[in-house]
């Protein structure tokens, strides 16, 4: 019986790129718990589990178009150091700041001189074809 809109969707995964493991809750963790139709898990993957039954397992793989898009070089901007006074930076280290209409905007440092910090807003996940291995455990 297909999964309906508002329903709540108990699932393990695991998700890999390259092949290799990013993710998992297969072996040991807790089960994600959403509510299918609301937009909470990628749209291609949601495609993917309306199709499901409890207890099945599938295996889905999706295109980097499909999930957090292609990765894009003008989502990069470097900024004066000055800009990020009292903060310890690291390659990798992810920033967090709120934008014009209060919403959280994550940026992750590239590139660290005396004079400038380069920050990348591309999802880290940007650019990767995923590949998920899916496990339905309850749908109600």
């Amino acid at each position: 019986m297909p999964i309906k809109k508002n329903q709540i969707v108990v699932m393990n995964y695991e998700l890999k790129v390259n092949n290799e493991v990013i993710e998992s809750n297969l072996e040991e963790g807790n089960p994600i718990e959403f509510v299918f139709g609301l937009g909470q898990i990628l749209p291609a993957l949601e495609k993917t589990v309306s199709l499901m039954e409890v207890g099945e397992t599938k295996v889905v793989k999706i295109p980097a178009r499909d999930a957090y898009g292609e990765y894009d070089e003008s989502f990069t901007e470097t900024l004066p150091i000055e800009e990020f006074e009292d903060i310890d930076l690291e390659i990798g280290m992810v920033l967090e700041a709120d934008d014009e209409e209060d919403e959280v905007v994550r940026a992750t440092v590239i590139d660290v001189t005396k004079e400038d910090v380069t920050v990348d807003y591309n999802h880290p996940l940007a650019g990767c074809d995923l590949e998920f291995k899916i496990v339905i455990k309850s749908v109600s």
